[in-house]
């Protein structure tokens, strides 16, 4: 990590920011100036730091999900971005890319939190500061959660950056230069630390709504599972199938109205929400949250998104209406693509990257109640969103399941996999997971099914790029979209750019870390 890294993670951990949560019991605010022995002196301060580390995602660092979310999407079919020099869209970066650059560093930042808890969280330097047994043993559980976003955090930068530097709380605590992790091994020790913790975390459906849970960390084991050829060279996916099972059997079930799973009152999906990114107008605000999902649809009025005018930033390549029967919700309800603009009809071709009215859009995110009704604006901006982002779902872990089953993994089978597949179908088409309006015949169910179904029930949820890596189509020809290779019908182009590089001031400063290949 290079320096000017580390720095800001000491000042910050002696000087810890202020914060907010969504939730009731996480509304707490730590005082300025505190150290950590202050900050670690009673279960409150504990419990403000878990939070400051949760918060890292969905608040208190702007962009560092939307800079991940749109990584995820702007590279591939599902999101053309109006603004700046569209590197992204079209897969054509240097190793001096700014975005990924901030994702690098601040998933970098996030980590050293986790790690700075772990060391003050050691059970003995706990037990010296004169808490209770109740408190060390709450302490003991957060010390699961933090692990958890550590985890979690790591798995992004794997992702993304194959090989990232990596640094736990004893190469914190040693003060030592952190080194760099390959993906393989990033991939078992991420597999170690979940099962590790499994069974100290709180059990399914039973922690504070956006906390971890042994669910959240099964689902995060069914998604390494799913994906650990590419980041190890291994498929492990039996694993996949046992974890996603894992969740399935958890007790949740799918939430009868598609639309409902992205509005501003979607705290009530706990049915088929797993682990979740927190939103309230009043009391987080950032321009990184799923505000951006809404506002950003190009041409979306307020009268739809809930809060304001649209920003006219993102749009959708021909390429993703075409994976439904309509342009519109009539048939199947998740082809909600906004084709109006003010005063013309906008174009579903893209001819210019920078025309906002060149490309569909969608109004998934909605800053609305279930009933229409608006959510009041208890803030100065007056467009802030209440939309929860649910990290997992229960609807991914089936799609796992399925996909894992057909990929050849044990333990599952195909007739389980297409009424999963079914029920999320039921749901897209009728609004009951229970319809046979939409089923499929298991002779229609295949792995090109599959990652068109994942188009349609994941679009805009930060998954395409991971997806279409997994089947080897982001970067070669077996797959074309408009302005891929920066050529309107679409072309092939490196490999490289199935990963992002590590930032290049990183490599300059650190000599523990080399660079990605072709960067």
């Amino acid at each position: 990590m290079k320096k000017k890294i580390v720095n800001k993670c000491v000042g910050i951990l002696l000087l810890l920011l202020g914060f907010t949560s969504c939730t009731d019991d996480l509304e707490r605010f730590p005082t300025n100036a505190i150290t950590n022995e202050v900050q670690f002196s009673s279960i409150d301060g504990y419990k403000q730091a878990l939070v400051s580390a949760y918060i890292q995602f969905s608040g208190a660092n702007n962009f560092f999900y939307r800079y991940y979310w749109e990584l995820q999407e702007v590279t591939t079919d599902e999101i053309v971005n109006t603004w700046g020099d569209h590197q992204e869209t079209t897969l054509d970066w240097s190793s001096d890319h700014d975005q990924s650059a901030e994702v690098y560093e601040s998933g970098l930042f996030l980590i050293t939190l986790c790690n700075n808890f772990i060391i003050e969280s050691e059970p003995s330097l706990v037990a010296s500061r004169g808490l209770s047994e109740s408190e060390q043993t709450k302490i003991s559980v957060f010390v699961s959660e933090v692990r958890f976003i550590r985890a979690y955090a790591y798995w992004m930068m794997m992702d993304l950056f194959g090989n990232p530097t990596f640094a736990t709380e004893d190469t914190l605590a040693s003060g030592s230069i952190p080194g760099q992790i390959k993906s393989v091994d990033l991939f078992n020790f991420l597999v170690s630390e979940l099962k590790e913790i499994e069974g100290s975390l709180i059990d399914a459906k039973s922690n504070e709504y956006g906390r971890a849970d042994k669910a959240a960390a099964w689902s995060l084991l069914a998604r390494l599972y799913l994906n650990a050829e590419v980041y190890s060279g291994t498929a492990h996916y039996t694993e996949a199938i046992e974890y996603s099972k894992k969740v399935i059997d958890a007790g949740y079930s799918l939430e009868s109205n598609h639309a409902w799973l992205m509005l501003g009152d979607n705290k009530q999906n706990t049915n088929e929400f797993i682990y979740t990114f927190n939103y309230d107008n009043a009391h987080v605000t950032t321009w990184g949250g799923t505000n951006s999902y809404a506002l950003g649809a190009s041409g979306v009025p307020a009268s739809i998104n809930g809060m304001s005018s649209s920003w006219n930033l993102y749009r959708v390549t021909p390429s993703i209406p075409a994976l439904f029967p309509s342009n519109e919700p009539s048939i199947d309800k998740r082809a909600v693509f906004w084709t109006e603009n003010d005063e013309t009809n906008r174009t579903l071709e893209i001819n210019a990257l920078s025309n906002s009215k060149n490309g569909y859009s969608i109004y998934k995110y909605r800053n609305v109640n279930r009933d229409g009704s608006s959510i009041p604006q208890e803030n100065t901006f007056n467009n802030l969103s209440d939309i929860d982002y649910p990290v997992f779902r229960l609807a991914e872990m089936y799609l796992v399941y399925a996909e894992a089953v057909l990929r050849g993994g044990t333990g599952g089978n195909t007739s389980t996999a297409l009424n999963y597949i079914n029920k999320i179908r039921g749901r897209a088409y009728d609004n009951n997971p229970n319809s046979l309006l939409g089923n499929i015949a298991l002779e229609e169910l295949n792995l090109d099914f599959i990652i068109d179904v994942r188009g349609r029930e994941l679009m805009w949820e930060g998954f395409r790029r991971t997806d279409l890596i997994r089947y080897n189509r982001l970067t070669t020809g077996d797959y074309l979209w408009a302005w891929k290779g920066g050529v309107q019908k679409g072309a092939a182009v490196d490999s490289k750019f199935n990963l992002f590089p590590i930032p290049a001031s990183d490599i300059l400063s650190n000599p523990n870390l080399t660079q990605n290949p072709g960067y």
